[in-house]
């Protein structure tokens, strides 16, 4: 069996309303590259890839001449044609890896007549728990409705998600607002849900000054851990050394070198997995094999995903004997998605692992063709910006907040994303 074409599509799938960062805004919608690998005996896998609001349709066609041919089996001879760690030095391939390792993974799993999971080892469980993952949001300028920005606003959206899926553990996600505001609010929430559990990520921009008086001010609260409070591995062991809160990141333990480093000198208690920044599936249970080694918890990190990549989270999730903290999605922020049945299920808070060949899900066609349409009226978005901030970003450590009084909301074509919109 051997690849014969590869096929890269840019999607852009509207969300309920744009979503706030520490930097930046997701500006109403996601932009994903829906990758097809096809063998010359008729399968096709699917990958899936982000890029910061930004499609990544001409790194994957430059990469046809380094697939075309392959056996989809020889995985370790696709990650050093791929990513081989010098060549591709400047290059920035793992995450194109990762989106490829996913399409031959669904190949293999069509070929065999077994779901991924069953390649991978087999199943400890058959349902993932997830978070529900809180963002600070603008309103959702085609209605006016969805605006998250008090404690009172993200209480009352915390129910809605409890009551339609089921989650019994929350993620905020802060760093938007001054952090004496954003614990409040997180606090609101640990009192209006007794006996559920909470997070918290401000995306590394905290002063470690504040980041150690948001830590003792919480830790009173039934916290699984917080998450990159702030920038680089010394700022977390300096942290950590005057908390007792567990430390998480999906930014400063990213790669193997730095899971090294992690463990000769701990400043990270939980590492957050994510199947496109560690070069897919296979590289998350590497370095899930270390964190057991090491007694290092272990999470699944969410990048804005589609039912592809969130079917290789729920496939990883199923095989990860120390998966002891419930995995993030951004999944439930999504009006719709590009496969077939149309989007996942919550129940009880978790997802069920598919149960099809390989990784279970397939493309809709109409859809897809619906959302690639949507992004060439659309194009990117510039995911580092604010849409109603122009010209601002970040600094690290940072003291440049977003004023909690501004109740302002984006307008205008790029967020206009009702059905007649998406279908003119």
């Amino acid at each position: 069996m051997k690849i014969v074409d590869l096929r890269a599509t840019p999607v852009t799938v509207p969300l309920h309303a744009p979503l706030r960062h520490a930097n930046g805004c997701h500006w109403g919608r996601f932009v994903r590259t829906i990758v097809e690998l096809e063998t010359d005996d008729g399968l096709i896998g699917l990958g899936e890839m982000g890029g910061g609001g930004e499609s990544s349709e001409a790194a994957f066609s430059a990469l046809k001449p380094y697939v075309v041919g392959l056996d989809p089996a020889r995985l370790e001879e696709l990650r050093f044609r791929i990513a081989n760690p010098t060549a591709a030095l400047y290059g920035n391939r793992t995450q194109l890896l990762a989106a490829l390792e996913f399409a031959c993974l669904d190949i293999l799993g069509q070929a065999w007549g077994v779901p991924v999971s069953e390649i991978l080892g087999g199943r400890v469980r058959e349902r993932v728990p997830f978070a529900s993952y809180c963002f600070f949001r603008y309103p959702d300028p085609s209605s006016g409705n969805g605006e998250v920005r008090t404690a009172e606003q993200m209480v009352a959206y915390v129910r809605q998600l409890k009551e339609s899926c089921g989650f019994t553990t929350h993620k905020l996600k802060g760093g938007v607002f001054p952090p004496r505001y954003e614990l409040a609010v997180y606090r609101a929430l640990a009192e209006a849900f007794p006996g559920d559990r909470f997070r918290m990520d401000p995306n590394s921009v905290w002063p470690l000054e504040d980041a150690l008086e948001f830590a003792r001010a919480i830790e009173d609260l039934p916290n699984d851990y917080l998450e990159d409070p702030v920038f680089g591995l010394d700022g977390f062991r300096r942290l950590r050394a005057r908390t007792r809160l567990l430390l998480a990141t999906n930014t400063v333990v990213v790669n193997f070198e730095q899971l090294a480093a992690n463990v000769r000198d701990p400043a990270v208690d939980v590492i957050l997995l994510d199947t496109t920044l560690w070069g897919g599936i296979r590289g998350c249970l590497k370095a899930a094999a270390v964190c057991e080694t090491f007694q290092l918890g272990v999470s699944v990190h969410s990048s804005g995903e589609l039912g592809i990549q969130l079917a290789t989270i729920l496939h990883l999730g199923a095989v990860l004997p120390n998966l002891t903290f419930a995995a993030d999605a951004h999944y439930h922020h999504l009006r719709d998605d590009i496969i077939v049945g149309g989007p996942f299920r919550y129940e009880d808070g978790a997802i069920a692992v598919p149960a099809g060949p390989g990784l279970g899900v397939r493309l809709d066609r109409e859809k897809l063709g619906l959302y690639h349409e949507l992004y060439r009226k659309l194009g990117p978005y510039p995911y580092d910006q604010d849409p109603l901030r122009p010209g601002w970003v970040p600094l690290i450590p940072n003291r440049r907040w977003a004023d909690p009084q501004d109740d302002r909301a984006p307008a205008g074509p790029r967020f206009d994303f009702s059905l007649e919109s998406r279908k003119a």
